[in-house]
């Protein structure tokens, strides 16, 4: 579960990015997040991942309070979360195996239970013949694929993505959302900021609008 009550970020320069925001996304369920360019879409997710703190008010994320973790305890919260933001940090200098195994590494796994999972998650967003291939190699599409995959390869409870279809054409876009339903389908909560408006159009999920950092709908 996801819970964000009377938040409000602050940066240092006076600039409000969000006012007041209070909302609920239930355990196992899927929303979009919609609003214009300097809405505060981003801030949101990157509060939620505690990547920044809130000013204010009070983020709830699987029972934990984000605002007041303690640095240490970080790392153990997004275990928790699969994240697809709009700067990839695609490794190029690595193949498309190393950079969703690299997640695994770090969180220690065996290197035998990391090779099945690595393998099944490019498996679910259809790069596994790709395996050994170089990002580079990779049409816009299936880098993202190539994000979503080291996203999931954690086998997060939460899933967030800021923009993920953005500068891809329609058949790429729906196919990407494609994805985060089925995601979704077996119980993964699932948020994802976005503009596209034919994209919001063809949702059935709940849809949070921001405007100027408030939360209008």
């Amino acid at each position: 579960m996801i819970s964000f009550s009377q938040v409000c970020k602050r940066y240092p320069n006076g600039f409000e990015a969000l006012r007041d925001v209070s909302f609920i996304l239930e355990a196992g369920e899927m929303a979009l997040i919609n609003g214009h360019s300097g809405a505060g879409k981003s801030t949101l997710l990157r509060l939620i991942a505690a990547i920044e703190r809130p000013t204010t008010g009070s983020i709830i994320v699987n029972g934990q309070n984000v605002g007041t973790l303690k640095g240490g305890a970080i790392p153990f919260l997004r275990r928790n979360l699969g994240l697809v933001f709009q700067d990839q940090k695609i490794l190029f200098d690595r193949t498309v195996f190393q950079n969703v195994l690299l997640p695994l590494q770090i969180s220690g796994f065996s290197r035998r239970a990391a090779i099945g999972r690595v393998r099944a998650a490019l498996d679910k967003v259809g790069l596994l013949s790709r395996e050994k291939a170089q990002p580079i190699t990779l049409s816009g599409g299936e880098q993202q694929r190539l994000c979503i995959a080291r996203a999931i390869v954690n086998r997060p409870s939460i899933l967030i993505a800021d923009e993920p279809t953005s500068n891809l054409d329609a058949d790429y876009a729906r196919d990407i959302m494609d994805m985060f339903k089925s995601f979704n389908q077996v119980g993964v909560t699932v948020l994802i900021a976005t503009h596209d408006v034919e994209l919001l159009g063809n949702m059935q999920q709940r849809i949070f609008t921001l405007s100027h950092g408030k939360l209008t709908a």
